[in-house]
């Protein structure tokens, strides 16, 4: 069985030539929860937009077996969903149940199954009565997981997300966490928020200055605080309790 996410060797520059991301290897197992943290401008966020076929760089990108190119991206994008770090830019329609339909519609399903989409996925974001609310009268953490409902509505197999607890107070961030902990799919999350990282992923994946540093056991690489400090990082409260 191929893995969710597959990179090989894979480097991109921006377009003045930066340095955006180097050499990335990268493997991820269907069903893992895996954090990419790192310092503002490690390359977290371009690794994501490299993964739904956002942008084109060298090396090779599959997901779910299938190559990352632009004869398979209609197909790729429907195996997997991109939460945005602003959700605003998720969310145009004049109702969130339009909002949320918007991709089903585009796959072609009928209007029942539409409907059937949409309210399924309010519901897992605990968002059920808001469906005929306006989107920009949504609280904070409402427009997080409206968000996430409208990439929920495609029934991906695999869901990034790009700094999904910005702007949250506690509560919504704890609401958060409970729906990332309940969901099924292949999650990649790319945070700066350590305790987040600590909390709901599986796998950790180190980033600094585009390339890999450290991938694996969340506690072994999170909990080492010269490693973290190198990169800019603490360690989280999770970890620098037990120590």
């Amino acid at each position: 069985m191929s893995n969710a996410i597959e990179i090989q060797n894979f480097s991109y520059r921006y377009p003045d030539g930066t340095s955006a991301l180097s050499d990335i290897n990268l493997a991820v197992e269907h069903g893992l929860r895996v954090a990419l943290i790192g310092p503002n401008g490690a390359g977290k966020s371009t690794l994501l937009l490299a993964m739904a076929g956002f942008i084109k760089g060298a090396g090779k990108v599959s997901i779910d077996g299938l190559e990352v190119n632009r004869k398979n991206l209609k197909e790729v994008r429907r195996r997997i969903g991109c939460c945005l770090e602003n959700p605003d830019d998720q969310l145009f329609m004049p109702t969130l149940f339009d909002d949320i339909a918007f991709g089903p519609l585009n796959l072609g399903l009928s209007p029942e199954q539409v409907r059937g989409c949409v309210a399924e996925a309010l519901a897992t974001v605990g968002l059920a009565e808001m469906a005929e609310k306006a989107p920009h009268h949504l609280s904070a953490g409402q427009k997080r997981g409206a968000a996430v409902a409208t990439i929920l509505a495609m029934s991906p197999k695999i869901i990034t997300l790009d700094e999904p607890d910005g702007s949250l107070d506690p509560r919504h961030r704890k609401n958060l966490v409970r729906l990332l902990a309940g969901l099924s799919q292949t999650l990649v999350i790319a945070t700066c928020n350590m305790n987040l990282a600590a909390v709901v992923a599986d796998r950790v994946v180190l980033m600094d200055s585009g390339m890999i540093i450290a991938d694996g056991d969340v506690q072994k690489i999170m909990s080492d605080s010269k490693l973290m400090a190198e990169h800019g990082l603490e360690v989280p409260q999770k970890f620098s309790d037990s120590n």
